[in-house]
């Protein structure tokens, strides 16, 4: 199937900037809003594997969408994710008994299982009878790549699980990690394709070379040596590459192939055989997010090398013990260090990711950012895309149409790349070759 992309060459009055109508549209998922209508046709990230630990441990709570639920592991291992509240008198089944492949509710004794079927009545003269008629909401779980993944959507639209490499790899090829902060999903997920603050917020400038055992190898110095990349967008059945050209020398360019796919994951670039980072940044409601990162080595098991790099360029925040937490945060100024900030870093802030927390959640004086207010310009046009993308996609939702990326899980098969080529070459054909494993590069409508 031939690719029609879509390069943007725009001048600064091109870019639009959002009505406030468009941005609520944007950034409201809760139940009864479009956009979450919109994410609940895809399978979404819930929390951790590790958090709901072994067969029959105690439940956890999770909160997704809006929606307050417990998620369990039953006595054969399968996973359950349940209403947080026993349709009997309300009671969080939090509080319950997870045994004999059922959660059982600590008030009255009313037991689930894993699909929200009432399994036992213990306190009713004809439990046996009753049960038949009795459910709670519950959604289907898998658990791929450390995490639970969960679909909310109508069952009769229910979708395999995306193949995308990166989210069906085994252990060892991975370091996960959960994040909970204040601020909107949107906020934090235009923050993953933008190309272009990586040579600022994330850079140095003391004199110390930056690949000082891994950093210009692992990211690529030309990142930080030409601080204005050359963007071209390209719209694909499954959301959007965004490509962004460097300097590398005088016979060649570093091209940056970002690939987000919709509606909330992004595969970060990073050179072949190197383990990248994704980040999907998950609603808990409209206000807060659950980030989760997840850097993972596509070709094989993490090396020395790859977990080095991770300690070397503080990919993963020092956490509060027993929370999902950064220790460097909101309230105590991210422990920025101003004479870090002068002599050292560009942000006096350790950690990759908290650099990219404390610009993102000062971005207004609420959690969602008012985008009307916003100056945009061609180093944007990432962003603006994949802001197009999703009102249209949700605007198609509001007249009756489903999303067809949800459908095309097959096109999923991608990666990201960063990479050096010559500069007469043709970029995008190559990066087309170097981050499909399918023919991902569907029709899709403008």
């Amino acid at each position: 199937m031939r690719t029609r992309s879509r390069p943007l060459c725009v001048s600064y009055e091109d870019v639009k900037m959002l009505s406030r109508e468009d941005n609520e549209l944007l950034v409201r998922i809760e139940p009864g809003a479009p956009m979450g209508d919109l994410l609940r046709r895809f399978w979404i990230p819930a929390a951790l594997a590790e958090e709901v630990g072994s067969p029959d441990d105690p439940p956890v709570r999770v909160r997704l969408l809006g929606e307050d639920l417990v998620a369990f592991r039953d006595s054969e291992g399968r996973i359950g994710l349940i209403d947080a509240y026993c349709p009997h008198r309300r009671a969080s089944l939090y509080w319950g008994r997870n045994e004999k492949c059922g959660l059982r509710c600590a008030y009255h004794g009313w037991k689930f299982d894993v699909s929200g079927n009432c399994t036992d009545l213990p306190n009713v003269e004809k439990g046996e009878n009753i049960k038949r008629s009795i459910r709670t909401k519950s959604y289907p779980c898998q658990e791929k790549s450390g995490m639970i993944w969960t679909y909310m959507g109508p069952p009769e639209l229910q979708p395999p699980f995306p193949p995308t490499p990166v989210f069906n790899l085994p252990a060892g090829h991975f370091h996960i990690q959960k994040i909970v902060l204040k601020g909107n999903w949107v906020q934090f997920m235009e923050g993953d394709v933008d190309s272009s603050h990586v040579s600022f917020l994330h850079n140095r400038v003391d004199e110390a070379p930056l690949g000082a055992d891994g950093q210009a190898s692992h990211l690529g110095a030309a990142i930080f040596q030409d601080t204005a990349p050359k963007f071209s967008v390209h719209h694909t059945a499954y959301g959007i590459l965004g490509l962004a050209r460097r300097k590398a020398d005088d016979q060649h360019y570093s091209w940056r192939a970002t690939q987000w796919l919709l509606p909330f994951s992004t595969l970060i670039a990073a050179k072949k055989g190197l383990a990248h980072t994704t980040n999907i940044r998950v609603p808990i409601d409209d206000e807060t997010t659950m980030h989760f990162r997840l850097h993972a080595n596509v070709d094989g098991p993490l090396t020395d090398y790859d977990r080095k790099a991770m300690e070397y360029l503080n990919l993963f925040p020092e956490m509060i013990p027993g929370t999902f937490t950064t220790k460097a945060n909101i309230t105590n100024d991210y422990l920025i260090d101003r004479t870090d900030q002068k002599h050292r870093s560009f942000t006096g802030i350790k950690s990759i990711p908290v650099q990219d927390y404390a610009v993102t959640q000062s971005q207004g004086p609420t959690w969602i950012a008012d985008r009307s207010l916003e100056k945009l310009t061609t180093s944007d046009q990432v962003i603006v895309e994949v802001r197009r993308r999703l009102l249209k996609t949700v605007k198609r939702l509001m007249e009756g149409n489903e999303p067809d990326e949800a459908a095309n899980v097959e096109g999923t098969r991608v990666r990201s790349i960063e990479i050096v080529l010559p500069r007469d070459v043709d970029a995008l054909e190559i990066v087309k070759a170097e981050t499909s494993s399918v023919p991902a590069w569907g029709e899709v409508a403008e």
